[in-house]
């Protein structure tokens, strides 16, 4: 009796082990990379570098407004910029990624380019609170970002940015489906004499994933910003304007991101454009 209780449990042994075998090997760690981002971007004058997203390049050229607003009589100039993003990403698990890293960036508002410095950093969040899975209720995405302008001085600014979004898929593999979105960013300055009020964005699109793992994302919405004030003077109207932005992204077969390119175009009222290139560089990836 014994010997065939002892051979039914190395039978079961086996058996398990056999299982073991053909299970996928679960990764021991997350992915961890650096999820570098270089974007250049035109700013009409009377504005600021506003858009979905871009709180690196809105936290230097709002600094810059306030610590200059007193020298420019006629509000803001037009202006081109190019930012640099370097957040160390950790995904933690399929829904939750932290990061934090420095942002750099260079600007031109008429006579010349500035030196390249690193004008702010920044952590954030990014959790699925809910994920579709095949079933009916969208996946609901939340994304917190806090980005603060360096260095502390008076003009240095706090800015807080929000993106809830809702996605839809419309296949069990989820490569294509619908979305929609609200963007929330307010914005803080340690200046008594300045104030950004605060800009929102409301939004809906689409995307498609192809076999060979390319990606495509469109969304369209419309943009509208309170204005921003210095010393009692108007340095950036307030308005309500379309917002398009088009993303191509390649994937790897676990959608892990290779590279991506984002073309930003909001009106404010007059077009600003934003081209981004995302190039993350994997210590561990999965």
């Amino acid at each position: 009796m014994g010997l065939f209780c002892l051979a039914l449990s190395e039978g079961a042994a086996c058996a398990a082990d056999e299982e073991d075998e053909d299970a996928p090997a679960k990764p021991d760690v997350p992915n961890i990379y650096l999820d570098l981002r270089t974007t250049y971007a035109t700013i009409p004058a009377g504005t600021l570098g506003l858009g979905f997203g871009n709180t690196s390049l809105s936290a230097a050229f709002e600094a810059l407004a306030a610590r200059r607003g007193t020298t420019l009589p006629n509000g803001l100039p037009a202006a081109k910029s190019i930012a640099v993003d370097v957040p160390l990403t950790v995904d933690v698990s399929d829904r939750v990624s932290l990061y934090g890293g420095v942002s750099g960036s260079t600007t031109d508002i008429g006579g010349g380019w500035s030196s390249f410095d690193i004008t702010s950093w920044n952590i954030g969040v990014q959790a699925d609170l809910y994920q579709q899975n095949g079933g009916r209720i969208p996946t609901i995405t939340l994304q917190s970002t806090l980005t603060q302008s360096v260095p502390n001085e008076p003009g240095m600014t706090n800015t807080f940015n929000n993106v809830l979004e809702f996605d839809y898929a419309l296949d069990e593999d989820e490569t294509r489906g619908w979305l929609a979105g609200l963007q929330n960013t307010y914005t803080t300055i340690a200046s008594p004499f300045a104030s950004i009020r605060p800009n929102t964005i409301l939004y809906a699109g689409g995307f498609y994933q192809w076999p060979s793992n390319w990606k495509f994302t469109g969304r369209l919405g419309m943009q509208s910003f309170g204005g921003a004030q210095f010393a009692g003077r108007t340095l950036a109207e307030s308005f309500t304007q379309p917002i398009l932005r088009l993303d191509l992204d390649r994937m790897d077969d676990n959608d892990n991101r290779l590279f991506g390119i984002t073309a930003q175009i909001a009106w404010m009222p007059k077009p600003s454009y934003q081209l981004t290139l995302r190039t993350p560089l994997y210590a561990v990836r999965n």
